[in-house]
């Protein structure tokens, strides 16, 4: 993990994480770039829950480019709100969008398109001398749409079930923006559960919702995503994302939480022992409900 955000995540980037809404969050992959102190970042995603929080709180960002930033759990993000409302650590750019523009602005830069139409958020407040959405004619002679342009990442960072030494990704369960996401970004980081033979992913290829040539790390990580869900693997821990809601109230109190769970730990082996053997088990997912097999037989 070190290497891939030394490698691939530059200060002034723009980064795509927490696609998936609340599940698959790569807290793993955002502790690193807080613990290597990345600069003048822009966080790119639908909702993000704490995970763009906790970057502002700790300097990284300087805009956001999303249709909400908070803790889902818990409610308002405090560090958001510090940074916005009285530059604090640093001033904060906000582009505001619905979860649906955003997710068009991503793909139409999958698509190799400078924008995409659409009659979503017209009369409303966000497209009011927006920067990125634009009332245009219909070449055909329709009712005026907006047209969203295309918003292409420097990076993307996403959290999978498994993966094979070439990047080639199996990702099942809820999905959100996560392949629009990779296939607009000029680099995409995979943290998986697991490396595994490519037989395996070759096996199900249906599955591979992200082939190996978009991405430029791949990242063994087990837990990577933790406190969030990730299906098969790990249940949704609440008590972080109220414990962090908490303690982020003040600029002091998001200082000793940052201390504690990740400027103190070098990487997420530490992190995991942290939250203790106990925590870590009640959090396994060790039932199974297997989706029915599929023959792939020519």
């Amino acid at each position: 993990m070190r290497e891939a955000i030394a490698e691939q995540v530059h200060d002034g980037d723009a980064i795509a994480l927490g696609l998936a809404l609340e599940s698959g969050i790569p807290f793993a992959a955002v502790h690193e770039i807080i613990r290597q102190q990345r600069r003048d970042l822009t966080l790119i995603g639908p909702i993000s829950d704490m995970a763009f929080d906790q970057l502002i709180a700790a300097g990284t960002t300087a805009r956001v480019i999303a249709a909400w930033v908070g803790n889902v759990a818990g409610g308002s993000g405090y560090g958001f709100r510090r940074a916005y409302e009285q530059a604090i650590p640093r001033r904060l750019v906000m582009e505001d969008h619905s979860n649906f523009t955003v997710g068009l602005a991503l793909q139409a830069a999958a698509m190799g398109v400078p924008f995409l139409p659409t009659f979503t958020g017209i009369g409303g407040d966000i497209v009011r001398n927006h920067p990125r959405i634009r009332p245009i004619e219909d070449p055909f002679g329709g009712p005026a749409p907006l047209a969203v342009a295309a918003l292409r990442p420097d990076v993307a960072i996403i959290h999978v079930q498994r993966a094979d030494a070439q990047g080639n990704a199996h990702l099942w369960g809820n999905l959100g923006l996560t392949v629009e996401a990779a296939y607009a970004a000029r680099r995409t980081i995979i943290t998986c559960e697991e490396i595994v033979p490519e037989d395996i992913i070759r096996s199900d290829p249906n599955r591979t919702m992200i082939p190996g040539f978009l991405t430029t790390a791949v990242v063994e990580v087990p837990g990577g995503a933790l406190p969030s869900s990730v299906q098969g693997h790990w249940r949704r821990d609440f008590e972080p994302f109220l414990d962090y809601h908490r303690r982020s109230r003040t600029a002091d109190g998001f200082e000793a939480w940052l201390r504690e769970w990740v400027l103190d730990m070098p990487d997420r082996a530490a992190y995991l022992q942290h939250m203790g053997e106990a925590a870590v088990e009640r959090l396994r997912v060790r039932d199974e409900q297997l989706a029915a097999s599929a023959n792939f037989a020519p």
